[in-house]
């Protein structure tokens, strides 16, 4: 299983990125998937995250301003981020809790793609 982010970039303070993770492989399940970030000198925090059953959960600062979604059909969770402040400033790191050829669900990273926002 891999899953590929793509959709980071450079914006100024309050614009709009859209984040996408595509999960790819031998995929039997998916429980849930999301994004979590990484600044500078700072511990890696949950942002949002998305479970099969719909249950949602987004950290208090994105809350109103970020959009996470799930197209099971594609495997693919998105983030849609709007509102950016130079706070917003990190990598960004999907997973995916999922289940493969074997028994269990497993948790997958992708790459982390760079989110930086200017002021």
């Amino acid at each position: 299983v891999q899953l590929q982010a793509s959709g980071g970039g450079l914006v100024q303070a309050g614009g709009s990125l859209r984040l996408s993770c595509a999960a790819s492989g031998s995929i039997s399940s998916i429980n849930a998937m999301g994004w979590y970030r990484q600044a500078p000198g700072k511990q890696r925090e949950l942002v949002a995250s998305i479970t099969s059953r719909g249950r949602i959960d987004y950290a208090d600062s994105v809350k109103g301003r970020f959009t996470i979604s799930i197209d099971n059909a594609k495997n693919t969770v998105y983030l849609q981020m709007n509102s950016l402040n130079p706070e917003d400033t990190a990598v960004y790191y999907c997973h995916g809790d999922i289940g493969g050829l074997g028994p269990g669900l497993y948790r997958y990273w992708g790459q982390g793609t760079q989110v930086t926002v200017s002021s």
